[in-house]
């Protein structure tokens, strides 16, 4: 199991900008980011779960939804730009955290949403199976699992996107209850199977 670039990268990435890919700024970010927020079947959340969250942009408009939300990224440099978005995380329920997945899955906590934004894609698929199983193991009985990725290739891709979201398609246990394609990015979310509405 393997990242496409060693946590370095991203690292070296996250020190020279606080927003190496413009997620504050760029159109494509800010309409992806709402239409992820509107594709989420419930006002409120409990308990969120947010892996790969970068300098926290997505994580603040989570945090709006839900009552506790984890995020976490393997890259300091990123959690550090993260909390200087998010300056009063703990006061929103945000809790920032150093994790290096898909082996730092926090198994002990249960979540009603699993956001796995742009992050899929640089791993194998030996350690993206991992996490989604990880995932469908943390899932609460009525949770949702969101997973939204970029089209196109880029160099730092490993595994392409159709192949990460259909791994997700092809685990016992979920159904899919969106699908939205767009001409850049794919969003699905899923249920567990025992509890179709």
């Amino acid at each position: 199991m393997r990242n496409a670039q060693p946590l370095t990268h991203f690292e070296t990435l996250y020190a020279a900008s606080d927003d190496p890919w413009d997620v504050r700024g760029a159109w494509y970010e800010q309409r992806k980011r709402a239409i992820l927020l509107a594709s989420l079947a419930k006002p409120r959340y409990r308990s969120a779960f947010e892996p790969g969250c970068g300098n926290g942009e997505m994580s603040a408009a989570l945090a709006a939804r839900c009552e506790r939300l984890l995020a976490c990224d393997g890259a300091a440099s990123a959690l550090e730009a993260a909390h200087r978005r998010v300056p009063d995380a703990a006061a929103r329920g945000i809790r920032f955290e150093r994790r290096r997945l898909p082996t730092d899955w926090p198994v002990n906590e249960t979540f009603d949403l699993i956001v796995l934004s742009e992050l899929a894609y640089y791993f194998d698929r030996d350690a993206i199976t991992a996490m989604l199983t990880s995932a469908c193991a943390s899932l609460a009985p009525d949770g949702e699992l969101v997973l939204c990725h970029y089209l196109h290739d880029f160099d730092d891709r490993v595994t392409p996107t159709a192949v990460v979201h259909g791994i997700a398609d092809a685990l016992p246990g979920l159904y899919r209850t969106l699908h939205h394609l767009d001409a850049d990015f794919v969003l699905d979310v899923w249920r567990l199977t025992g509890h179709q509405p």
